[in-house]
């Protein structure tokens, strides 16, 4: 992979509320195809962690756009406290929309990626503007709570009394994931030793929110009718492939494909073997092309006023051979596997 073909900046932006919000971009010297914009996972950030992301499919021709959430990677805020979950979705929908608008991008199809907890921001992204977007990939996303470990209401009804009181408090205990979400040793290492992500224990205020908008996602998987490509490790024991499967089953769309990857983990795009990360990434990069051009001749006069039209390519289930060792089964639990409502770092 060649960097010196992809053009990278940052910029700092303000929110609605005022706080400064980091976003980063990669650009092709090439004539840009399309544009895709990436939705982190929790405790994540753009600038690093998905830095080859970024410029893969930038070499690719797309032009990519990136955003840290408010109070994670470089953005200011309190370290991965999430008040309202639609305030991440309202800060990426106004930053994105902001470079659709842009007189070089204005006949440029749009795609969302999301990976992990990007996944549901994607899929919410969606709902809020369901004629917008032209396609997405999502990357082991969370979008389902298991049937297995759906927290009693009374539980939550405890947890959502203690969120008044101490809503910043770190008091969901939680495992390390960092070593089951990433299969390389030398991959896992350089995340670990990444100090843009969130690394401690998740706050109560957050977790409610995630546990909230998994089940929002879920009662909604039939809602879902944009064109979509979901991507899962089927030995993924921190995002279940259950949840892609139920998604890929329910959504409406009518070009939609799920590729499941025997022996991957969590971080299919970070976490594999070289060899697996280039299978992946050669995936993304081939559904993409195909659907890059979809755009409508409306949609190209002013995409503002017309919105993505579905394709209607036939439905792909495909299963790909990876390399790799194999992990114990966990329990699950909006769409993480582990113990009631404990999203951790690297999600």
């Amino acid at each position: 992979m060649n960097n010196m073909t992809v053009e990278y900046k940052e910029e700092q932006i303000k929110n609605s509320r005022g706080a400064l919000l980091f976003t980063c971009r990669w650009l092709p010297f090439s004539p840009t195809k399309a544009l895709v914009f990436l939705c982190h996972g929790y405790g994540m950030e753009c600038s690093e962690f998905m830095k080859e992301c970024g410029t893969r499919l930038a070499n690719a021709g797309y032009a990519v756009f990136g955003i840290d959430y408010e109070g994670h990677g470089k953005s200011k805020g309190d370290r991965c406290y999430i008040k309202k979950f639609e305030n991440i979705v309202n800060d990426c929908s106004e930053f994105f929309k902001s470079i659709c608008a842009q007189e070089e991008y204005r006949g440029k199809s749009r795609f969302l990626y999301g990976e992990s907890m990007g996944g549901a921001v994607a899929l919410l992204l969606h709902r809020k503007d369901p004629s917008f977007w032209n396609g997405a990939v999502l990357v082991a996303p969370m979008c389902k709570i298991s049937e297995k470990l759906k927290p009693h209401p009374v539980v939550i009804n405890i947890l959502t009394k203690l969120e008044q009181v101490i809503p910043r408090w770190k008091i969901v205990p939680s495992k390390d994931v960092i070593d089951s979400a990433f299969k390389d040793p030398v991959k896992r290492e350089a995340v670990r030793n990444n100090k843009l992500i969130y690394q401690d224990k998740p706050r109560l205020k957050t977790a409610l929110e995630v546990l909230r908008t998994s089940m929002s996602i879920e009662n909604g998987l039939n809602e879902v009718r944009l064109p979509f490509f979901v991507l899962h490790g089927e030995a993924d024991t921190v995002t279940d492939p259950e949840v892609s499967k139920a998604l890929y089953e329910k959504a409406r769309s009518t070009d939609k494909t799920i590729k499941l990857y025997p022996g991957m983990w969590h971080g299919l795009t970070a976490g594999e073997p070289d060899e697996n990360v280039e299978m992946v990434f050669a995936d993304i990069i081939g559904w993409l092309d195909k659907r890059c051009n979809a755009v409508t001749l409306d949609q190209s006069l002013d995409p503002f006023d017309q919105g993505s039209e579905e394709c209607s390519d036939n439905i792909v289930i495909s299963m790909a051979k990876a390399t790799g060792g194999t992990q114990a089964n966990g329990r699950y639990l909006c769409g993480l596997k582990g113990p009631c409502a404990r999203p951790h770092s690297a999600m």
